[in-house]
């Protein structure tokens, strides 16, 4: 069978299409992304990749719409072509502005398309193209309130294959400490990084210790030292430290929350404030309402609250107990499996 995979941009967009390919190695897979963006480093020497000059459109109406509105049209046709030529079966997507000519494309030419949308707010692509795909695989379970009339079902997201086994860890830290990682996203986020630094005293006081990612824009990231707290831009090895952490103050992508839930790591969410149609609270409040976390919106959150919370939560291991399973209720482990037998399903067909 002949697989097109559209995912670009994000580690949010790529891993989970990644996992799923792990699955397909009896599938010729033909992947689609655009130029200079991550897939170009993290998708295989063994998936062929095909880029395609597609953007997200702009809010506002201007000269550069109509450009994104052409380069549109010319994707959808290039894919057209692209599918006829490699005589492709099913396309999977998992979402993002990629997924716009990737499903026109499929519709034009009559073949399946399984779009998996990781978010609890469903993407515009996947709320306006939803009634053209053969299914719709939630990684939220009540998102499908949002999606009317469309076939959909709930797969949970896929995640790294590091986070399903035992990973060792590089930090010198006391087995009996509490680990607390914080992590601002892919970017980092300077006013959650400068709140941190202000906590750390007293939680490192407290016996903890702390793995800090700042992210690499962070002018004041050296600005504080102590031999139990560690501050670097980014750590390869995320499965290790979140399988240690005992705590976890982070954003709310869909991706950290399932690789949260996967690891049954406890955390303190602050959304992304700026997140297209503040997608990341609707993430955020799934985990908050179930108990698995608590979340705070960055406006309201101060010093003295983070602070506070965190020294309650390290001071009761028992409330991050009930934390930590109500983590891994949230969570299909084999997400990628069933994506992968959907996949299978619908193109046997």
């Amino acid at each position: 069978m002949r697989l097109l995979i559209a995912a670009s941009g994000t580690g949010g967009h790529l891993f989970p299409a990644l996992a799923v390919a792990e699955q397909l190695e009896d599938y010729k897979i033909e992947w689609l992304g655009v130029p200079n963006r991550l897939e170009q480093t993290l998708v295989p020497s063994q998936y062929s990749l095909n880029t395609i000059p597609v953007e997200g459109f702009q809010t506002r109406l201007s000269l550069k719409t109509v450009k994104i509105l052409l380069g549109l049209i010319s994707s959808v046709v290039r894919v057209r072509q692209l599918i006829k030529t490699h005589q492709i079966d099913i396309v999977f997507t998992t979402g993002g502005y990629i997924a716009a000519p990737a499903v026109v494309a499929a519709r034009l030419q009559g073949i399946p398309v399984i779009l998996h949308e990781s978010n609890f707010l469903p993407g515009k692509v996947t709320r306006l193209l939803s009634r053209w795909c053969h299914t719709v695989a939630l990684g939220f379970a009540g998102s499908s309130q949002y999606l009317n009339n469309v076939n959909t079902c709930w797969t949970s997201t896929p995640v790294r294959s590091q986070f399903l086994a035992p990973q060792t860890l590089d930090f010198p830290i006391p087995d009996d400490a509490p680990l607390i990682v914080v992590a601002g996203g892919s970017q980092g986020a300077v006013a959650l990084n400068q709140m941190v630094r202000q906590c750390a005293p007293v939680w490192l006081e407290a016996g903890a210790s702390i793995v800090h990612l700042t992210g690499e824009k962070d002018p004041e990231a050296d600005s504080f030292a102590h031999p139990q707290y560690f501050s670097l831009p980014f750590y390869q090895n995320m499965a290790g430290l979140l399988q240690r952490a005992n705590l976890a103050i982070s954003r709310a992508g869909a991706g950290t929350l399932t690789e949260l839930a996967v690891t049954k790591t406890p955390a303190i969410l602050i959304p992304y404030p700026f997140a297209a149609e503040d997608h990341q609270a609707f993430n955020a409040k799934v985990f908050a309402d179930a108990g698995a976390a608590y979340m705070y919106r960055q406006a309201e959150l101060t010093s003295e609250l983070l602070e506070t919370r965190v020294l309650e939560l390290l001071k009761v291991p028992e409330n991050l107990s009930q934390m930590s399973q109500k983590m891994a209720d949230l969570v299909l482990i084999d997400s990628a499996q069933r994506l992968a037998d959907l996949i299978r399903q619908v193109s046997s067909k």
